[in-house]
């Protein structure tokens, strides 16, 4: 899937102000993961599946 057709977000907790914000992209079988300042540049992106993404918030919560 071309990562511009994904429907980016970042946490509710995120303000405008550091830049140093993760996004979020979904779909039911990837969770795709990129730096907020580089919105408009498709790369580098992290893909990961949902059962992994799931473990790492377990770990970082």
């Amino acid at each position: 899937m071309n990562t511009t057709e994904l429907a980016w977000f970042k946490s509710s907790y995120s303000t405008n102000e550091g830049g140093e914000c993760l996004e979020i992209a979904t779909t039911p079988t990837t969770i795709h993961i990129r730096d907020s300042k580089n919105p408009a540049d498709a790369t580098p992106t992290l893909t990961v599946t949902p059962t992994t993404w799931t473990a790492f918030l377990r770990t970082v919560r």
